[in-house]
């Protein structure tokens, strides 16, 4: 497969890029959430025509060999999105009434949140007992706080998501005065509508016990579906991360006219129109597939032209990557000369590490809201960072700013 091509300012081949797929609004609205291991060069830059300059540095490239390791980008700065900076003095960020608690699910994540917003998480105590019950007990005062749980119900979605009932019942008895389950990964959202008889619908029951267990406000990223937010009957806050995938498209040079968006299914193509939006309206191709059972699918035809073109497939999340396999490998039979996969919450189970380390991927760029174990790491995969978008978000919560200005 071909790679993208990249420029310098003094150079033909240089460490910055520039996306000339983008419009100078779209690339300064881009977030700079995702920090990389990257050199600084202050050089002078200068670009190819029709191009778009944005401040970003070329990540580390893994070379497609086994036992490669993906290429994860390091929080490493306290960065604001860009097109947030103006509004940087408008949030009061008073912390002497907030409080950060991370569950087991995803410390990693946690401790970056806690960091960008210059704080230390609050001690607690997590165990669990032999025949597998979970104890929790806060190690510090909350009565009258605002108290954040950090906890993605992510596998084992059962016993992550009872920690997290059990954290929110721990705060409420202890005279919290706001609970807000930061739920980076909501599971049972896909279960959120009858489409045969006689079966859940779990996502409304799981939004039912947040609730009753003394939750106040919720906040998650990229819900399966805009439905499951009227599940609650407190508010919730939608985050979309698409910004901080497309902030690393933007690192890359590609041809407008190469450029194609493609939905991996019929129900994701308002997901993928809003992201090629993003990219000065590129044009949209869909996979349209069959599906016969929970994790089969079959794909039938292809809606749209990508022969010659570099397809980026979007998606909310990967689970067995069936789907988005399936679709990679009929774009490659219509032509597609680069296949690129994106998602915000990378599940991966077996056997999705094969199937998307199989060659059909040029990269499959995720983000952190669900850890990713380092025996499921393969040479194309990326990781980006979502703890700035989180962080500046409570911020704006705890301190009653509009949340839904950052993706305006």
């Amino acid at each position: 497969m071909a790679s993208l091509n990249m420029q310098s300012s003094s150079q033909k081949s240089s460490s910055l890029l520039t996306p000339s797929f983008l419009s100078s609004s779209d690339c300064s609205s881009l977030l700079s959430s995702r920090v990389s291991m990257v050199s600084n060069d202050s050089r002078p830059k200068t670009f190819a025509l029709n191009s778009v300059r944005c401040d970003m540095a070329e990540p580390i490239n893994v070379e497609n060999v086994r036992n490669a390791k993906p290429n994860i980008p390091i929080l490493n700065e306290r960065t604001l999105p860009k097109f947030l900076e103006s509004e940087e003095n408008s949030v009061n960020k008073n912390s002497s009434r907030l409080k950060l608690f991370s569950g087991s699910a995803n410390p990693a994540l946690s401790q970056e949140i806690a960091w960008y917003m210059g704080l230390e998480l609050g001690k607690i105590n997590i165990k669990r007992f032999a025949d597998g019950e979970i104890y929790v007990q806060l190690q510090e005062s909350v009565r009258g706080c605002d108290v954040y749980l950090l906890q993605p119900t992510c596998p084992p979605a059962n016993e992550n998501l009872t920690e997290l009932l059990i954290m929110i019942d721990a705060c409420r008895r202890a005279s919290a005065k706001n609970i807000t389950a930061v739920i980076p990964y909501f599971g049972y959202a896909r279960a959120d509508r009858k489409t045969q008889g006689r079966e859940s619908i779990a996502a409304k029951l799981v939004a039912n016990l947040i609730t009753e267990a003394g939750a106040n406000r919720v906040l998650a990223c990229d819900i399966h579906s805009g439905q499951s937010m009227g599940y609650f009957d407190i508010p919730v806050d939608h985050l979309y991360c698409q910004p901080v995938i497309l902030d690393y498209l933007a690192s890359k040079t590609i041809s407008s006219n190469d450029l194609v968006v493609v939905s991996p299914d019929v129900g994701g193509v308002a997901r993928a129109r809003a992201f090629a939006k993003k990219l000065s309206d590129a044009p949209l191709a869909i996979v349209d597939k069959r599906r016969q059972g929970h994790n089969v699918a079959e794909v039938m035809n292809l809606i749209g032209d990508v022969k010659g073109k570099v397809a980026v497939m979007v998606d909310d999340m990967i689970d067995t990557a069936g789907t988005i396999a399936k679709g990679a490998a009929l774009l490659h039979q219509e032509g597609a000369r680069e296949v690129y996969a994106c998602c915000t919450h990378a599940v991966f189970s077996p056997p999705a590490i094969e199937r998307l380390s199989s060659g059909l991927f040029q990269e499959v760029i995720i983000t952190n809201t669900i850890p990713v174990a380092e025996k499921n790491y393969f040479p194309q995969l990326t990781i980006l960072s979502v703890a700035n978008l989180l962080g500046e978000t409570i911020w704006r919560v705890h301190d009653d700013c509009s949340v839904s200005s950052i993706f305006q």
